[in-house]
Order: structure tokens, then C-alpha cells, then sequence
């Protein structure tokens, strides 16, 4: 007997931009994904923009994983290898489980983009307080291929075999 196909479920998505030279105004990849996250269907729920600071993007994403209303943060910036990118090691304390597979996936649809320069993505992601975060690189051609690639399919509980809908909002029932 095979499953059912579950209609698609709208998600609350917040968007957190890190930068240390961009103001919401400039800020286009943090533009790209609400973009893309409000034509798939989603809710932008908060938008954000902070310095690259761990303690304030602690503070931000906590705020938002301790609102239950918030299932995805997705952040842009500050991933790389610069001394001030600090991305990684503002969230990773916040994760309950780790998503591995993210971070390689990335890279590895990255590299039939940019190469070799793939290795130098820090992309994370994890689960923290039932709240999924994904943590992605600055660069709007790299948000809009993990959209595109990734979370477009893995935020929509139509996408079979499996997604991380049912996980955030419960089962589907008819």
C-alpha cells in the first residue's frame, strides 16, 4: 500500500541576515529568500538583520526557536573562513541534533558551480527546540542554490520519500 501524497502545508519561516557591511536595504540575499520562501508558499514570519556577532545572533535565534510559532530560521552570512564569520559557531551551541548531510549536500551541488571554492563553506544546519535552522553563505547565487536544490524540497511535505514537514507540524490528517 503506498502512502497517501500530502498537500502542501505552509511553513513560518524567519530570516536572519549576518553582515558587518550590509543594512536591510542592501541586503540581497537575505531579499532572495523571503522571496523565494513567500512564492513556494511559506510565511515570512520575522526578518532580521545583525552584525556578526555570536552573541547577537544567539540572542536573535533564540528569541525566535523559543517562539513556537517560528519552524525555519534561515540565516545568510558569515560561513566562511574570514576572521569575523562566526556563523557556525553562534548556532552549533544552540542545535539539539545536527543535520550533516546539509553542509555536504551544499558543497557538493556547490562544487558544479564555483569549483574547488566550495570547500570554503562553512553551511550548517540543525534542529533546535523543534525549530530548524540552516545556516548558509552570504552570497545570494549561493542562498537561491540551496533554496533551489534543497530547502525548496525539504520545507514541502509534498516531496517524497521524506521531508522535515511532518516533523515540524505533525502528521498530515485527511
Amino acid at each position: 500500500m503506498t502512502k497517501a501524497r500530502s498537500p502542501f502545508r505552509p511553513l513560518n519561516i524567519a530570516v536572519l541576515t549576518v553582515s558587518d557591511t550590509r543594512s536591510l536595504a542592501e541586503d540581497t540575499s537575505g531579499e532572495a529568500l523571503v522571496s523565494m520562501l513567500t512564492e513556494a508558499g511559506h510565511q515570512l514570519i520575522k526578518r532580521e538583520l545583525v552584525k556578526d556577532d555570536i552573541y547577537d545572533m544567539r540572542s536573535v535565534v533564540s528569541q525566535w526557536i523559543a517562539n513556537q510559532e517560528v519552524h525555519v530560521v534561515l540565516i545568510t552570512g558569515g560561513t566562511g573562513f574570514y576572521s569575523r564569520d562566526s556563523t557556525p559557531e553562534a548556532m552549533t551551541p544552540l542545535f539539539d541534533k545536527n543535520i550533516e548531510g546539509f553542509g555536504e549536500l551544499f558543497r557538493q551541488i556547490s562544487y558544479d558551480e564555483i569549483g574547488t571554492s566550495t570547500i570554503q563553506s562553512r553551511a550548517v544546519a540543525g534542529l533546535a527546540n523543534r525549530t530548524l535552522i540552516f545556516c548558509l553563505p552570504g552570497s545570494t547565487n549561493a542562498c537561491t542554490t540551496a533554496w533551489n536544490k534543497i530547502l525548496s524540497k525539504q520545507l514541502d511535505a509534498t516531496c517524497r520519500p521524506c521531508n522535515f514537514v511532518e516533523m515540524l507540524l505533525g502528521p498530515y490528517r485527511a
